[in-house]
């Protein structure tokens, strides 16, 4: 498949605002033209339906399939949940139960991932082994903690092998678990940044070896499935944004101009205090939770190219990042002041493990390198398949997910030294168990700083610990730059 030229992209980025929503009635669940149904620059942004749970339980059929959609104005054949681009958003409270059926519509095997919820990987909850072949279904059931920290959360399919591919493809939405304390803002609005390519008729374009290992990244940046939607508020508001970074491998640099921004969140939990900043960078995985203190004028938001690292210690590659400066979406802020919401209340105080006992330390290594007895000339245009060339892995092993790797005991602390010997940043995820930073490279990190998603930078580490609270099991950690995951960079971690 040929990928969309220079004069095709630049054509998606000035079609007309009359596009509407491929396919019969009940494409869209919203009311109204829904996420991803032919939106480019200057139409309003649309959020996808919302599913909130009701007397503490959430239930719902959720089908991954293909789906045609309207992307930028060009019609674009994708995969989706329940036929919408995001797929719906779950909004829970701690100590709620999430039932879902799960029914595969596609042609390869499938799951499902509750990326960042801390509940159990056992059974039937967040089992990242469990596999759903083509026409079958599972019924998920992922109870939530009493105190589970409110936060941005999402969902996307985790089935080894596939899981690249089927986020890329448009498979994921967001999980928002609400806050106890109420923050006084205007309105709140979920923004999923998600990328993809496609070819000249609108098929999703499939990377070759070497963006596979790169990273692939597509050249199309979307936010709930559109291009360049707009926003309007009045001077003088306070919005809640919370931003997914759903894309495979692309870092987001975010800034808005012109508009004041706190930090409310990263990840899970809340900081006590919001913090002013100018730009955040969110790895594949990360969320943000930004408070926008609106001012008169237009503004855009920007998500800048991240350096990555780059390929250049192996075989001459360039820096990981496939795109220069990305509009996402534009604010116009205009009309009579607005009522000052008033003051945000504290965010409560977050675990601090350093102040706890530690009963094991290890080292995990993520590395890249060339496969054994593998060249790479003979291997870039062998057709050989994803990972011939390079191996990606976890203390020099490839995934298996028959052997485990770590056991950690059930209700201890243990602190982990994730160290990066290859020349790309790696994001590295644990399910079910968050981490908390304690040490960037040789920097100390002073204040709890939880996170799902930590990035590792080249030839660096990080040192995080992981209470093993609440839940035995076995699940997985690995790297979210997603091609890297599905050829090998993730191991197998059990709390008994």
């Amino acid at each position: 498949m040929r990928p969309l030229t220079r004069r095709q992209l630049l054509a998606l980025g000035a079609a007309g605002a009359g596009a509407t929503a491929v396919g019969g009635a009940g494409l869209w669940l919203t009311t109204g033209p829904g996420p991803g149904s032919g939106h480019t620059g200057g139409q309003d942004l649309t959020e996808p339906q919302v599913l909130a749970s009701r007397d503490r339980v959430l239930e719902l059929d959720l089908t991954a399939a293909p789906a045609r959609v309207q992307v930028g104005g060009q019609e674009a054949n994708v995969q989706a949940f329940n036929g919408s681009l995001p797929g719906p958003t779950l909004r829970v409270r701690a100590g709620d139960t999430i039932r879902i059926t799960m029914r595969n519509g596609l042609q390869a095997p499938t799951n499902l991932h509750v990326h960042g919820l801390h509940v159990s990987p056992q059974s039937n909850s967040d089992n990242p082994f469990v596999s759903i072949d083509p026409g079958g279904s599972f019924d998920y059931e992922f109870t939530l903690p009493g105190a589970h920290p409110p936060g941005t959360y999402w969902y996307h399919p985790h089935r080894h092998g596939h899981v690249a591919d089927q986020v890329a493809a448009g498979l994921y939405g967001a999980i928002v678990v609400e806050d106890p304390d109420a923050v006084p803002v205007t309105r709140e609005r979920v923004m999923v940044v998600s990328d993809l390519s496609l070819d000249a008729n609108g098929n999703l374009a499939q990377p070759d070896q070497m963006q596979q290992m790169m990273g692939r990244e597509g050249q199309i940046v979307l936010v709930n499935g559109q291009l360049r939607p707009q926003l309007r508020a009045a001077p003088g508001e306070r919005e809640r944004w919370r931003i997914i970074n759903a894309c495979p491998s692309r870092y987001l640099r975010l800034a808005l101009d012109g508009q004041q921004l706190r930090l409310l969140s990263r990840d899970l939990g809340r900081l006590t205090v919001p913090e002013d900043v100018t730009e955040v960078v969110l790895a594949p995985g990360n969320r943000v939770e930004l408070l926008v203190e609106t001012r008169d004028g237009s503004s855009t938001l920007t998500a800048a190219p991240v350096d990555r690292g780059s390929m250049n210690a192996m075989m001459g590659g360039g820096n990981q990042s496939a795109s220069g400066p990305v509009d996402l979406l534009s604010l116009a802020v205009s009309g009579s002041a607005g009522t000052d919401p008033g003051p945000v209340p504290e965010g409560r105080p977050l675990r601090d493990l350093r102040n706890e006992p530690v009963t094991a330390a290890r080292t995990l290594n993520f590395a890249m390198g060339m496969n054994a007895n593998t060249g790479m000339n003979r291997n870039m245009g062998s057709g050989t398949g994803m990972g011939s060339m390079m191996a990606f892995t976890i203390n020099g092993r490839k995934f298996d997910p028959e052997r485990v790797d770590e056991t950690a005991a059930a209700g201890t602390v243990e602190e982990w030294t994730l160290t990066n010997s290859s020349p790309m940043d790696h994001p590295i995820h644990l399910h079910v168990w968050p981490m908390q930073v304690i040490q960037d490279g040789d920097r100390d990190v002073t204040k709890p700083t939880w996170q799902d998603v930590v990035n590792v930078p080249a030839r660096s580490r990080v040192k995080v610990r992981v209470a093993f609270n609440d839940f035995p099991g076995r699940t997985v950690i690995h790297c979210h730059i997603l091609d890297h995951e599905d050829q090998g960079m993730m191991a197998t971690v059990q709390a008994r």
